[in-house]
């Protein structure tokens, strides 16, 4: 059976599309079938890959909503082994239109049902809240992956994320485990960035990944070229640590 990765954090701007996109393309890199689904409304994953967002027939909001099976919405990624599953701006509707459905917190679950036996990894990633999407992906997976930017307010809202994921385990999906936070946006030269990772590591010690993704700008690059880092620059920094992160993902 496949494991089902959620790339989760409520805050934006913490590295979430950019791990997601950078997981899955050397997962593949690695011989692994990788699933990619992209759950945010604003489809950064989808045009993270050259794949244009007014285009697209079917995404991931007709297969919540049981409009299409989650068959028909899946595209190649344009990399061997990875494929995805698109998202747009009809997601946002979602959040409206879940509310009043039966078993509403577990349509994804429901939709990728039997999606594990095709795929080594489903990686999902999530949107910059804590609302009724991100519960369905914490359903639907049995691991999650928390980016956690090196910047002051780090630990802000982390308590909280914790104890959302508990709940969950608690009463929807037993199976659901943290498998790691991930130090992300680090500049090494600051600091801050070290006092950040000294505090990170203090309190939650084995549940930090040893791999630190650094501020990069061929990182930042990669998304206006459609490609993950390891097609844009497989030589920078931050192709080479999202690499060695993968490498602990695999080892887990």
């Amino acid at each position: 059976m496949g494991r089902i990765i959620a790339i989760i954090n409520q805050k934006g701007g913490v590295g979430k599309t950019t791990t997601s996109i950078n997981l899955s393309a050397c997962l593949a890199i690695a011989n692994k079938r990788v699933l990619l689904i992209d759950a945010d409304p604003q489809g950064n994953a989808t045009s993270g890959f050259g794949i244009d967002n007014y285009n697209i027939r079917t995404t991931i909001y007709e297969a919540l909503l049981g409009l299409n099976p989650i068959s028909e919405c899946i595209l190649s990624s344009g990399i061997v082994g990875l494929d995805i599953v698109p998202a747009d701006i009809k997601l946002t509707g979602a959040l409206v239109e879940l509310v009043n459905m039966e078993e509403k917190e577990k349509r994804l679950s429901k939709a990728i049902s039997g999606m594990d036996k095709q795929y080594d990894f489903i990686i999902i990633d999530s949107p910059p809240s804590m609302g009724i999407l991100s519960i369905n992906i914490l359903a639907a997976s049995k691991e999650v992956i928390i980016p956690l930017q090196c910047e002051y307010y780090a630990l802000e809202g982390l308590s909280q994320l914790l104890k959302i994921i508990d709940k969950v385990k608690e009463n929807i999906n037993p199976l659901l485990d943290v498998r790691g936070i991930l130090l992300t946006m680090a500049d090494m030269r600051t600091n801050l960035t070290q006092q950040v990772i000294q505090e990170v590591r203090q309190y939650f010690s084995d549940k930090v990944f040893s791999s630190i993704i650094p501020r990069n700008v061929r990182l930042g690059e990669a998304p206006s070229f459609g490609k993950p880092i390891t097609q844009y620059d497989i030589r920078s920094t931050g192709a080479e640590a999202y690499l060695e992160f993968t490498k602990e993902v695999l080892n887990g």
